[in-house]
């Protein structure tokens, strides 16, 4: 059984530590990040902020030294459609687990803990991007392609 439980202050630099593996994993699809960034230090204020908004689930697992797994879920809230009366949509986003403890049901037991919040919410719409790797687990938990064609501008 894996223990997943709430994320605290104390675990920031984890938080942002397994942020960093997910962006290098993400390296062969996105490109490498500019090399002179200070995103972790934003990541980090952001996460301060974050932690303590109602609307925004972030979740962790402990490992021996320090966090081996991590996830977050966030409502936001959108107009209401004929297919979503209440407007609002869960994301998920930054599911990661150290290399040192995949394969161990870590990104499942996140995955659990993010869709029964969400479900408390009352949520009918949930959205996540989904790496190679996460795609079988994700199909397993009910997901299926959009309708839509996702486009992303960057600039």
């Amino acid at each position: 059984m894996v223990d997943v439980r709430s994320a605290a202050s104390p675990d920031i630099a984890e938080l942002v530590r397994l942020r960093g593996l997910l962006f290098r994993d993400l390296a062969a699809e996105w490109g490498l990040p500019p090399a002179a960034s200070d995103w972790r230090e934003r990541c980090a204020d952001a996460l301060t902020e974050l932690l303590a908004d109602d609307s925004m689930r972030i979740v962790v697992i402990d490992g021996e030294a320090g966090l081996a797994s991590c996830g977050m879920a966030v409502v936001e809230r959108r107009l209401p459609t004929p297919y979503n009366l209440g407007g609002s949509i869960g994301h998920v986003y930054g599911i990661v687990t150290d290399p040192a403890y995949r394969r161990r049901g870590h990104a499942r037991a996140i995955m659990e803990d993010l869709l029964r919040w969400f479900d408390d919410r009352g949520l009918t719409r949930v959205d996540l991007h989904s790496s190679p790797d996460g795609q079988s687990l994700y199909r397993a938990l009910g997901f299926d392609d959009h309708p839509g064609l996702t486009l992303t501008r960057r600039r």
